[in-house]
């Protein structure tokens, strides 16, 4: 716009100067020629021709001062500065708000990181605590089972110690001679001897019984007769089932050592 303007201005002095610029002035030349009558006895005096006008100089106007249009153009550029100034302005703050926004979205990001990083942890926290809440319980269940454990060999122990020191009280008293007694005479009712037993027949058994008396095995140990007795013995010890019980419980034995000795 100023440079059209500079345009216009220069363009409108030149033709004002052209319309007033003078038109310069040109005298005429007459040619004549002048008849005298002159007497013929006298001179004529030289003609005297005039001297020519000088030329008028021409009149040379000053061109008229350009119109002081300072004020316009300081008008026009402050005008172009505050555009270029107010879109400096909007492009530095379209970037600033750029920038914030930039930074805001990192601060979610971060936010968001941190806070996931610290339901990681939470979550961790919670599963270690409740991994060593496990061990811990483990722990003390495995020490209360060692120790009812260790309570109940104890008391195991304590009863076999006393149910020993009562059947030897019981052995040195007799009963236990009384209990294998009977169990003996029980077994020799029910023996049918085999033609090729002899006159005294003695075995040592070995017989295996359940609370009751029940007998569950029967291993012959030695014996002085041949196969025939070795059955007929073992199948008496069967038929004697159940044993007779001691009078004392602390006699009974799931082992029992007899040595058996019949006459015919």
């Amino acid at each position: 716009m100023a440079l059209l303007l500079h345009v216009v201005i220069f363009g409108s002095m030149i033709m004002a100067y052209e319309y007033a610029r003078p038109t310069p002035f040109t005298p005429l030349a007459v040619q004549a020629t002048l008849v005298t009558e002159v007497p013929e006895t006298r001179e004529l005096p030289p003609v005297v021709e005039p001297e020519p006008e000088p030329e008028p100089e021409p009149i040379v106007e000053e061109p008229e001062p350009e119109p002081d249009n300072s004020e316009e153009l300081r008008r026009l550029a402050e005008e172009e500065k505050r555009r270029q100034d107010a879109l400096i302005e909007q492009e530095r703050l379209e970037k600033l708000r750029n920038q914030e926004e930039e930074a805001e979205r990192k601060r979610k990001e971060r936010e968001e990181a941190e806070r996931k990083k610290r339901e990681e942890e939470e979550t961790e926290r919670k599963r270690k605590e409740a991994e060593r809440k496990r061990q811990e319980d483990i722990r003390r269940q495995r020490e209360e089972n060692e120790r009812q454990r260790r309570e109940l060999e104890a008391a195991d122990r304590q009863a076999e110690i006393d149910a020993e020191s009562e059947r030897l009280a019981a052995v040195d008293s007799g009963e236990l001679a009384v209990y294998t007694a009977l169990i003996r005479q029980k077994i020799e009712r029910n023996w049918s001897a085999p033609a090729s037993a002899g006159a005294e027949l003695k075995c040592s058994v070995r017989v295996r019984q359940i609370p009751g008396g029940e007998v569950v095995g029967v291993t012959i140990l030695s014996c002085n007769g041949d196969d025939a007795v070795r059955r007929s013995v073992e199948a008496a010890i069967y038929r004697s089932s159940p044993l007779p019980e001691p009078s004392n419980p602390n006699l009974f034995d799931r082992n029992i050592l007899l040595n058996l000795s019949i006459r015919q």
